[in-house]
């Protein structure tokens, strides 16, 4: 673990996020850093592509949508 300098502006959108997440301004944060990562990783994914990745990673089972 280390210590990372962000701009006081960024670390106040951290902890409004944060609250609205219901998270810790550290795992807000980290969510914002490792959704980054992964859309630089992968730049045709959406944000809804990438979190679905990772529910499906983490073998979280996701509802089916209902039919309109």
């Amino acid at each position: 673990m280390g210590i990372v300098k962000i701009d006081d502006e960024l670390h106040e959108e951290a902890r409004r996020a944060s609250a609205v997440m219901c998270r810790s301004i550290n795992a807000q944060a980290e969510f914002w850093m490792t959704i980054g990562m992964l859309a630089e990783a992968n730049p045709t994914l959406s944000f809804n592509e990438i979190v679905r990745m990772q529910f499906a990673a983490a073998n979280v089972r996701m509802p089916e949508a209902a039919a309109a």
